[in-house]
């Protein structure tokens, strides 16, 4: 990178990482203990432009790239904001991306300066409980009628839905073709009606104060200019969005690990067992020098791949590596941290439980580490493909 792009992500640093210190961790204790959005978080980051950050400046956006981002979201999760902080926000980022790059005009206009403002919030409606990562297997349907569509189905881990005004929904038009199984989606950008649209929150391990939710879809009615790109061709428009939403996540994984390393190595140098702080023992200091180790090798590529993404250059196993280091590097800082404090571990004052669980998820999400192995096996080292 040139010297200003670097200048450039130092601000982006220090600004955001300023901003979200001001939410500490009993903030984010009590959001997660009452399944509470955080909303305060989320308009104080609107307040700042933060939210629009990759949105273009024409439709009322900072127009940032992608590493600028990545480093915000990095900076968030490693305030203490963990997942439930960066997940707040990433949802404001990556979702509208379809839209930025194949809506209308129109759509563009009306919508981009809404959610860069933090107005709107969206949903993300691709996941179903029968398809699992084989998306092409979606049987959420959309029927052609006069003037729109008509949509029945079901979702599944939607985030967002308990308050989202929007949702970007991927449904079939057309029958799955086996030869070619990812043709015949389409994307719809439309009003989360819950007359049409059941929603059940899900409850789970970590990440308590962003909802996640069934989705059941009944005669949702839907405009042809709701629409976003071509009929069809849904899927690839999420597909081009996909790497960059993995270098960011790899990013975040970062984060929760360095909050968790920076709590752990607080305790064990003000722990004393045996007339000492337990930060002398090498038990307990190399399994804290390893993980950084490890976070900082995570840092540096997703920070390569990023570079590789803002320069327009294939990136898609640089992207995955960056997803698959920071999720391991992340959670095996948190668990580190869990073995640090010991029984302290298990107390919610200490905070590391909490980041230890919502670390554990980038391991299943977006996509799985085994999913990783699968692509990275195919596209760099030519193997068979085994799914």
């Amino acid at each position: 990178m040139s010297d200003p792009d670097e200048s450039n992500i130092d601000v982006v640093r220090w600004a955001t990482r300023e901003l979200a210190r001001k939410f500490d961790y009993g903030y984010w204790r009590e959001k997660d203990k009452l399944g509470e959005y955080p909303w305060e978080f989320v308009r104080a980051f609107a307040q700042g432009g933060w939210l629009g950050a990759l949105i273009p400046e024409e439709y009322g956006g900072l127009g940032l790239r992608l590493a600028e981002c990545g480093v915000m979201m990095q900076e968030i999760a490693a305030s203490g904001a963990g997942a439930s902080g960066a997940s707040a926000i990433h949802f404001y980022l990556f979702p509208p991306a379809p839209i930025i790059r194949y809506g209308s005009e129109e759509m563009k206009q009306e919508f981009l300066p809404k959610l860069a403002r933090g107005e709107i919030l969206m949903a993300f409606g691709v996941t179903e409980p029968t398809a699992g990562v084989d998306t092409s297997r979606i049987t959420t349907k959309a029927e052609k009628v006069d003037g729109g569509w008509v949509v029945n189905g079901q979702k599944v881990w939607i985030t967002n839905a308990q308050n989202a005004h929007k949702i970007l929904l991927l449904a079939r038009t057309s029958v799955r073709n086996e030869e070619k199984p990812l043709d015949g989606m389409t994307l719809f950008f439309t009003d989360l009606d819950r007359d049409r649209i059941t929603v059940r929150e899900i409850e789970k391990l970590g990440r308590s104060a962003v909802d996640s939710n069934e989705l059941f879809i009944d005669d949702l009615e839907v405009r042809d200019d709701e629409v976003v790109g071509e009929v069809g061709q849904g899927f690839r428009y999420l597909i081009d969005g996909l790497n960059s939403e993995r270098i960011v996540v790899g990013l975040e994984g970062v984060g929760l690990g360095q909050a968790a390393l920076e709590l752990a190595t607080k305790y064990a140098n003000e722990r004393v067992v045996f007339d000492r702080p337990i930060g002398q023992n090498q038990a307990v200091a190399h399994p804290l020098a390893d993980s950084w180790i490890r976070l900082e090798s995570a840092r540096l590529m997703a920070m390569h791949a990023a570079k590789l993404y803002d320069d327009h250059e294939n990136c898609g196993k640089e992207a995955a590596a960056a997803k698959y280091l920071g999720a391991e590097a992340g959670f095996d800082a948190c668990d580190r941290a869990m073995s640090t404090h010991g029984g302290y571990a298990y107390a919610k004052d200490y905070h590391v439980e909490r980041l230890w669980r919502e670390a554990r998820l980038l391991r299943n999400a977006p996509f799985s580490q085994e999913m990783v192995l699968n692509y990275v096996s195919t596209q760099a080292l030519r193997l068979p493909r085994a799914y």
